[in-house]
């Protein structure tokens, strides 16, 4: 198949791109330094079809902050972040963030010689939801992926829920909790395993009420016990708006550990590992320095090969 046929908007003949993934989540990466390459929609989709493109999840453009108006934003909060994460859903659409997609950015900046980030050093990135610092570790990245808040705080608080999901195979609307990470989510708790797998995820769940800019859903099961040796666990899948099901969803796997660690009470702890199609991600809650509670995601990301649209 010649790729650059099916895209009739700009000629992409000769695009060096890379593919990688975090725990299953997997995306098309591009070097687009100063902001030459400006995709459209229909182009990021067709390349991110499974069937006739190269396929992934979602789409990934590596352009300095200064060359985009976002970018330049980020860059007056803080002057560090050279680098912006200009991220697309499978489909096209933009999104805010994707927190597996950014640390198989910062993977992607290592391996093509724009940044070098030594175990345990830092690196600020510009995303359309702040900026993200991501450290290098022993098994991959750790990020911070900033605060986290009720999408509708009144009744979370009042009621510990906010909206109901509808969902194939389940056979009744199931109370849910929403939770914006940066982008926003909807947590959903099941009661066993069997329940989490005969859940049917191809079509998106309803969602009611839904978020003003539609919600990502997560489907949780809590482990049994829940917390072992100070470390809580949760089984998870999710429907990423604009993809579909995803192996793995970075800033879903905070949104579903914040939830359950809500629904805990007190004495839940501040370490989770969510274990989701693609693997085990960890994601740990801790004290900013302006007050809010932050959350800190880590997990592997992999670039599994390198190539050339004909």
């Amino acid at each position: 198949m010649n790729t650059a046929e099916m895209i009739d908007e700009t000629p992409l003949t000769g695009l060096r791109f890379s593919k990688g993934h975090g725990t299953g989540n997997d995306f098309i990466l591009i070097a687009d330094p100063e902001g030459e390459r400006n995709l459209t929609a229909e182009q990021i989709a067709n390349l991110c079809n499974r069937h006739h493109g190269i396929g992934a999840d979602g789409f990934i453009r590596a352009i300095r902050s200064r060359r985009l108006p976002e970018g330049a934003q980020i860059l007056a909060v803080n002057p560090g972040a050279e680098w912006f994460m200009d991220y697309s859903n499978g489909d096209g659409t933009c999104s805010e963030m994707c927190g597996n997609g950014v640390r198989v950015f910062v993977e992607f900046l290592v391996a093509q010689g724009l940044v070098i980030l030594d175990l345990g050093e830092e690196l600020a990135i510009g995303t359309r939801g702040g900026v993200k610092t991501v450290a290098r570790s022993e098994n991959g990245y750790r990020v911070d992926m900033g605060p986290w808040e009720f999408i509708f705080p009144e009744k979370a608080r009042e009621r510990g829920m906010d909206s109901l999901v509808e969902a194939a195979g389940l056979e009744v609307a199931r109370p849910a909790l929403s939770i914006s990470m940066g982008n926003p989510h909807t947590v959903v708790a099941l009661a066993d395993l069997a329940e989490l797998e005969g859940t049917i995820l191809f079509t998106a769940p309803k969602v009611d009420p839904e978020p003003v800019h539609g919600t990502n859903v997560e489907f949780a099961v809590p482990a049994e016990p829940l917390v072992s040796d100070g470390v809580g666990r949760i089984s998870m899948r999710v429907h990423e708006r604009g993809v579909g099901e995803t192996l793995s969803c970075g800033t879903g796997a905070c949104a579903a550990a914040a939830a359950t660690r809500f629904w805990a009470g007190d004495q839940a702890p501040d370490i989770w590992d969510v274990d989701i199609p693609g693997g085990i991600v960890r994601v740990r809650f801790f004290a900013g320095s302006d007050g809010t509670e932050r959350v800190e995601l880590s997990g592997p990301a992999v670039i599994v090969a390198d190539g050339v649209l004909a």
